[in-house]
Parts: C-alpha cells; sequence; structure tokens
C-alpha cells in the first residue's frame, strides 16, 4: 500500500451517528488519534462531539468476517469471480434472450415480406385479368360502334328506298287517275 492511500476509515454517518468500520491499520488509528488536535483544534470545538476513547474502541473491535477488507484474497476472489460469474450468465442469457427475440423479429418479417408478396402476386394477377377484360370490352366498343354505323347507314339506306317506293307509288296512283 502506498502512503497516500487509505485501507479504511472510520466515520460517523450523519442520520444514526454510529460509526462504521472500515479496518483502518492499528498504527493508521495511533497517529490519527494522537494527530486528534490536528482535525480539532484546541480554538474550535469538533463539529460533533466525539469520544475518542470510543472511537478508538471502535476501530479496534473485529469486524465480520463478510465486512472485513482483510479478507483472504482468495475469498475476495471467489466473491469476484462469483459476482464475475453471475454477471456473465445473465449477460449470457441476456445475449441468447435478444439473439432469440432478433429469430423471432427476422421470422415475422419474413412471414410478412411472404405474405405481401403473395398479396403483390394476387394483385397483378386481378390486374391483368381486369386489363384483359377491358380489353376485351373495348374490342366489343369498338364492334358494337362500328355494327351500330352500318345499321345507322343500313336504316338510312332503307328509307331513301322507301321514299323512293313511296315518291314511286304516288306517281303511279296520279298516272292511273288521270
Amino acid at each position: 500500500m502506498h502512503p497516500c492511500e487509505v485501507a479504511g476509515m472510520q466515520y460517523i454517518t450523519p442520520i444514526n451517528h454510529h460509526f462504521t468500520n472500515f479496518n483502518l491499520p492499528q498504527n493508521t488509528l495511533d497517529s490519527f488519534m494522537t494527530n486528534s488536535a490536528t482535525f480539532f483544534p484546541s480554538h474550535a470545538p469538533p463539529p460533533h462531539p466525539l469520544n475518542f476513547q470510543h472511537l478508538h474502541q471502535e476501530l479496534l473491535t473485529p469486524t465480520p468476517s463478510y465486512l472485513s477488507t482483510n479478507s483472504t484474497s482468495d475469498d475476495a476472489d471467489d466473491h469476484h469471480n462469483q459476482h464475475n460469474s453471475l454477471a456473465d450468465e445473465r449477460r449470457r442469457r441476456r445475449m441468447i434472450s435478444n439473439r432469440e427475440s432478433a429469430r423471432r423479429s427476422r421470422m415475422r418479417k419474413q412471414r410478412q415480406l411472404d405474405d405481401l408478396f403473395a398479396h403483390v402476386v394476387h394483385l397483378r394477377s386481378a390486374n391483368h385479368q381486369l386489363i384483359d377484360d377491358l380489353n376485351h370490352v373495348i374490342k366489343d366498343h369498338s364492334r358494337i360502334l362500328q355494327e351500330n354505323a352500318r345499321l345507322r347507314e343500313e336504316a338510312t339506306s332503307l328509307e331513301n328506298k322507301l321514299r323512293l317506293l313511296q315518291i314511286d307509288h304516288q306517281n303511279d296512283s296520279e298516272t292511273q287517275s288521270t
């Protein structure tokens, strides 16, 4: 540990004013206790009344192994490895879940594309059928217009012949009467 690093520190929480132990080494505690005047000079009262004897005793009290930072590196490594393995397992499950979700999404999109393609094929077929029907109707319309024109000409021709016959008949009647 470097001189500028702090292994641990004890502090008072602002809410319940209980001491929390961060396991400072004994020589650091002794130094802190003897140099407490540096933190709380005699001309200024301390910010909170502290009982340094109680503080010193509190710091010397051993902490449970699950809170201790002085546990063996194997315990810390096991805890770290267990935490990492849990995080890795969560990450692996999330990755598998994401892959499955992406696969389902791709399948859903493919089904939608297939459905749309089938719909396009159906609409194109219906469009071709409608175009064929329209062409048939246009041809029939053209044929009917031609037939109608021919019938009009024939009707006009017959009307002309009828008039001529009527005129001839009138002329014949007039000639017979004279």
